[in-house]
């Protein structure tokens, strides 16, 4: 979908989900279906118009189907945990809207992060955080979200469990499923799934079904903008450090150098109390050794980074209310200026906004940076990566690793050459989102 015709979101007047707008598409869609279904067979005698009934074809785009059929509906429970968990539980609630060829109910996110006390979980609506008409328009014919407003009874809902537990497998989860996409159960206008942490739901599609639907999401405007002071800021800070490094010879040199365009670095820097606890007992689980990694070992690997020029700004994505060490500046090699949130100038943007507006900041931030160094098992990290390599896809190129690419992206708890981090990219050939979900330390380069 052409990203032009997204921001036009009105036809003669009516917003694309209004009810008036549906009403005219239902029209046009009907006198159609009219037109090419009866007509031809009107002097044969063979099909009456009483007769003539409705009946759902799978191969035809879902969103015909749901306007030649009464619109039927996914809700699920509120997702939870963090930023990009919440997204990935996002993307598997509308796959699984698709796969019940069902529009999803839009779901309600969590702007604070408790990993136990569910119900000290502050609610937030979908469309606090992302745009919803971009967002359908964006993902038409593929998935789409409704207001709960459009739902004609809301007694006619099914319950669905979801499975849990080790004995709750992919096959029966994916069976479970099948059973619910076929008579009875599909004639219920919502069927509405029950259960808690919808992340951990069993994956059953492709990492380029996640990819489209990550692609369609937007941060609302308000937290773009905040994004784009933070980047303003870093890149202002590299301009004058490349300014006086290089020290012009006249003022109209120094002028030209200041409207340059000036690349800077990105690390997730996962070293907070409440990761550590996290990656050591995943190395314990998965017993190898590459997972965690020491503020030393980040510093080091960066710096061996082939190809970065000097003076680079490295801005260091950490949540700073977990963080227990305060010297995350000291030690860097000469040329690369490490800044957080309160020496860069910008904590008053993050202070003013709960948890989930920070990491979406945050997010954004890093994925614009020239290079991306993260942690292989860090979902922010992994989802960063996938998003650099679907825009390079999205460019045609080929090659996706090193530093000669447009977006390159390292991860430093894996070892690359010359002591530096490990090349990353997302295979976007991969059957499900497990290596994103929870982590690997197979990076595709």
């Amino acid at each position: 979908m052409d990203l032009w015709h997204c921001k036009r979101l009105r036809f003669f007047g009516l917003h694309l989900n209004s009810l008036g707008c549906k009403c005219v598409a239902l029209v046009v869609i009907v006198l159609v279906l009219r037109a090419v279904l009866i007509s031809p067979f009107a002097g044969f005698g063979g099909i009456e118009q009483s007769k003539l009934i409705f009946f759902r074809n799978n191969s035809l785009p879902q969103n015909l189907q749901l306007h030649i059929g009464k619109q039927k509906f996914l809700e699920v429970p509120q997702i939870i945990w963090g930023l990009n968990n919440q997204k990935i539980a996002f993307a598997r609630a509308c796959l699984t809207a698709r796969f019940l060829n069902r529009t999803l109910l839009m779901p309600s996110l969590s702007a604070s992060l408790f990993y136990k006390e569910i119900d000290l979980l502050q609610p937030i609506s979908f469309d606090k955080v992302f745009q919803f008409e971009r967002f359908n328009c964006l993902c038409k014919g593929f998935v789409q979200l409704s207001h709960f407003t459009n739902v004609s009874n809301r007694s006619d809902v099914l319950e669905l469990q979801k499975g849990s537990g080790r004995k709750w497998t992919v096959e029966k989860d994916l069976d479970q499923l099948t059973q619910h996409s076929k008579p009875p159960y599909d004639e219920y206008e919502t069927i509405r799934i029950v259960g808690k942490n919808p992340f951990l739901w069993h994956d059953h599609w492709p990492v380029k079904d996640y990819a489209k639907i990550f692609e369609c999401l937007a941060l609302v405007d308000e937290l773009l903008k905040e994004a784009d002071k933070v980047v303003s800021k870093i890149r202002e800070i590299g301009r004058q450090a490349r300014h006086k490094s290089e020290q012009p010879q006249n003022g109209l040199e120094s002028e030209s150098r200041l409207l340059q365009y000036v690349p800077y670095v990105a690390v997730h820097l996962r070293i907070e109390k409440d990761w550590m606890i996290h990656c050591k007992k995943l190395e314990q689980r998965f017993n190898i050794s590459e997972i965690c990694s020491s503020k030393e070992q980040i510093i080091e690997r960066v710096g061996n980074i082939k190809g970065l020029n000097h003076p680079t700004v490295v801005y260091l994505a950490v949540a700073d209310s977990l963080l227990e060490d305060n010297s995350i500046l000291d030690g860097w090699k000469e040329g690369l200026l490490p800044f957080e949130k309160k020496k860069l100038g910008v904590l008053e943007i993050y202070q003013k906004h709960p948890y989930l507006f920070k990491s979406a900041i945050d997010y954004e931030v890093c994925s614009r940076s020239d290079v991306f160094v993260g942690n292989s098992f860090s979902t922010f990290s992994s989802l960063v990566v996938l998003d650099r390599t679907q825009k390079m896809i999205n460019m045609g190129v080929s090659k996706q690793c090193g530093m000669d690419v447009r977006w390159p992206s390292y991860a430093y708890n894996l070892p690359g050459g010359l002591d530096g981090p490990c090349p990353w990219a997302t295979n976007m050939s991969d059957s499900s989102l497990q290596a994103i979900s929870y982590g690997s330390n197979h990076v595709s380069c």
